[in-house]
């Protein structure tokens, strides 16, 4: 209990240091959401007709953790949250465990927690689909960029190494490719190093997403403190999407367990400027950050605006055709005219950009 309390003293301190403490407006509460969060003793977890969460690939429900990968060779599983999430302010608790017999850099290749449009593809990213629509945050275990440099007989220069495992984040908006040969560099929020592996205590990751800023903080160290990680401003994701977490092995394995996911709930109030700020987006973006296809969404067809249409005239054949009367006589113009015009009688609506 004396470990919890601590842990939960932390994330109020992170509060705080996130400028969400402080003054009444400013401070936010948290609400475990139990359809979004997935603990011990796993309850219809896979279960086709119960349950919150779906099994995909080599995934496996076990007593005390969801093994999504084991610790051999050429493996993918993952588990999808069934329920899509519309909150508007959430974080993601994962607790999770790394191990396996390979040592140092001779293991692989690692774990990624999603929120996404689409759930339960597989595919090359960490044991999802590529050219996804969301947020990834991948803990990468195996540096295949350091192993290609080495290979080339190339050395990297001290300030773009990596030291790995390391943690990474990714925002795609579909037309994002993620790099494998550079570990997700070119399209990388930013990152850390977190040697996660062969721990004999908990290991814990945040993901935060409050009035659009990402941050990833982790807990690995056996001390119940946090660490920074992540912290970027201006991400928008819409809602709607589903939370999930994949692996993949190789040629290299580990085992990639997960023993948690606890999703809450914050509520955080908003100045008039922020709520103006932090409309709904239709497709994730991030702000100030020109990566290759990310451009900001179209604006919402929100206006309407209403047209007259004529009806479709009736032939008239020849013979009935009215005789038009002399042009310079006015008034005889008017029964010609009117006997030409249809009434224009019928309405349409149309929508168009804000």
């Amino acid at each position: 209990m004396a470990a919890a309390g601590r842990w939960r003293a932390g994330l109020a301190l992170l509060a705080v240091l996130l400028g969400l403490g402080g003054t009444a407006a400013e401070q936010t509460e948290e609400h475990l959401k139990r359809e979004h969060s997935l603990s011990k003793p796993y309850q219809g977890v896979g279960s086709a007709s119960s349950g919150l969460w779906d099994l995909l690939g080599n995934a496996m429900v076990m007593t005390q953790f969801i093994r999504l990968t084991p610790d051999v060779q050429s493996k993918q599983g993952a588990v999808w949250n069934r329920v899509p999430c519309y909150l508007r302010d959430w974080e993601m608790q994962v607790h999770f465990k790394i191990h396996g017999q390979g040592k140092k850099n001779l293991n692989g290749d690692g774990f990624a927690i999603w929120y996404t449009k689409d759930r339960m593809q597989p595919g090359p990213v960490f044991g999802s689909k590529d050219n996804f629509l969301g947020l990834g945050v991948f803990v990468d275990t195996y540096p295949n960029e350091e192993k290609q440099q080495e290979a080339q007989k190339r050395r990297y220069s001290p300030g773009n190494q990596r030291v790995f495992p390391y943690i990474s984040a990714m925002v795609n908006n579909g037309s994002l490719t993620y790099d494998h040969d550079s570990d997700g560099r070119p399209t990388e929020l930013g990152g850390c190093t977190a040697m996660v592996r062969n721990l004999h205590h908990d290991t814990f990751l945040v993901i935060r997403y409050v009035k659009r800023r990402l941050t990833v903080l982790i807990d690995i160290d056996g001390k119940h403190e946090w660490r920074d990680c992540i912290d970027v401003p201006g991400v928008r994701l819409p809602r709607g999407y589903y939370f999930g977490t994949s692996s993949v092995t190789g040629d290299l394995s580990d085992n990639h367990d997960i023993i948690s996911l606890k999703l809450y709930q914050l509520t955080v109030e908003r100045t008039p400027e922020e709520e103006k700020r932090d409309r709904e987006v239709f497709l994730p973006v991030v702000d100030n950050l020109r990566l290759p296809g990310m451009e900001a969404p179209l604006e919402p067809m929100s206006g309407l605006a209403l047209f007259l249409i004529p009806k479709p005239q009736t032939p008239v054949p020849k013979s009935q055709t009215p005789k038009i009367p002399n042009p310079q006589n006015p008034k005889s113009l008017c029964p010609a005219v009117e006997a030409q015009l249809e009434p224009m009688s019928d309405l349409a609506l149309f929508l168009i950009p804000k």
